[in-house]
């Protein structure tokens, strides 16, 4: 081999190792989204359009005060259930039984004003205890069994519909006293008190969640248990104490419901399901891309609602609603994964960058024969 080709043999071997540690670049869509980071205000710019495209196609209904009350106020029940969503979704695991925990709560609620005649005080008390119960059968199932979340909170579902079947006995259950329809019937500075309700768990959810340690302990179990665990974080304790909390927040959502309806039925529930996940995870698009955030979440909110209800008063059927909220939930998962895997590459780009500069700087020993 000649003097030449010796020289060029190790950088050709540098080459190829460069080119089997460094990723490939990202192009096209995940480019755009990466290096945007999806636009963190995107959200609101989407919102701004749809007002504007539905208020050009119907400005004598769409752009009215009496219309935006109405979003606010039919968004507010998805809102609070998706806001105690966040907390075991921070934390790693997923709580399936939200809704039906929703519909659980309205019919208990309904059941001890009508049937068993308890003060409204104490009827709302009640049901928010049992709630708690729900989530702390939840939380033994997953942190102290060891139970997937996803399965445990799927039969958890079950368990609650079966209860309401059995509380309800096949009927509507109502009317509902006028002291307690007067929770939710009332206004703020002429908006829905129910709005007040929202604003209020919100603020207090971010700053448990994204402002206290405790919240950093929840977002560090999510991320990585194992490590969490490893660093001192109780993190089995965390994930319990997220789920009583989604199922506290749950039956709260569904005493302001059965207040709103003022009659429930043994029915209700699901539905809230798809709408309350599709804002959570199109929230992690906004604000804080990849990361559950209330703010974020507050915005997809309403970005889903001003759809569905623009599609609606241009007299789209009513299956619309199930169809954008599937569609909102499936480009939302997909672009936080796109996301995701752009910023992996992009991390692993970066440390053999760095391992590469550390080899360039460091002395090679040399050797005489």
């Amino acid at each position: 081999m000649s003097s030449l080709e010796t020289q060029e043999a190790p950088a050709r071997e540098t080459l190829q190792d460069d080119a089997a540690t460094s990723p490939r670049r990202p192009t096209g869509v995940a480019r755009l989204l990466a290096g945007a980071q999806l636009n963190k205000f995107s959200g609101l710019l989407i919102l701004a359009a749809l007002i504007i495209v539905f208020g050009l196609l119907r400005p004598e209904t769409f752009l009215t005060l009496a219309n935006a009350r109405s979003i606010l106020a039919t968004q507010a029940i998805v809102a609070v259930l998706a806001i105690g969503l966040l907390f075991p979704l921070a934390a790693g695991a997923f709580d399936l039984s939200a809704a039906q925990n929703l519909g659980f709560s309205a019919v208990l609620c309904g059941v001890l004003l009508t049937k068993q005649d308890l003060p409204v005080p104490l009827a709302i008390l009640v049901t928010l205890v049992v709630g708690g119960v729900i989530g702390a059968f939840n939380g033994f199932l997953v942190a102290v069994i060891g139970i997937d979340s996803f399965i445990a909170t799927l039969g958890t579902t079950s368990l609650l519909l079966a209860g309401s079947q059995i509380l309800a006995e096949g009927a509507f259950i109502g009317p509902l006293d006028d002291s307690f329809l007067a929770i939710t019937d009332q206004k703020v500075f002429t908006l829905p008190i129910i709005v007040l309700y929202v604003a209020v768990l919100a603020l207090l959810a971010w700053y448990v969640i994204e402002h206290s340690p405790l919240g950093r302990r929840i977002y560090a179990t999510g991320a990585n248990p194992e490590a969490a665990h490893l660093s001192g974080v109780a993190t089995k304790r965390l994930v319990f104490f997220s789920l009583v909390t989604s199922a506290v927040v749950a039956s709260a959502a569904g005493v302001l419901l059965a207040s709103t309806l003022g009659s429930v039925s043994e029915s209700i529930g699901p539905e809230y399901l798809l709408p309350a996940f599709a804002a959570v995870f199109l929230g992690t698009t906004q604000l804080k891309p990849g990361r559950f955030n209330v703010g974020g979440t507050l915005i997809a909110i309403l970005l889903l609602g001003t759809g569905v209800a623009g599609l609606q008063l241009l007299g789209a059927p009513i299956w619309v609603t199930a169809l954008f909220n599937g569609i909102a939930l499936i480009v939302a998962v997909g672009a936080v994964l796109m996301v995701k895997r752009v910023q992996e590459r992009r991390a692993v780009r970066r440390a053999a960058q760095a391992a590469r500069q550390v080899a360039a700087s460091t002395p090679v020993a040399s050797t005489t024969a």
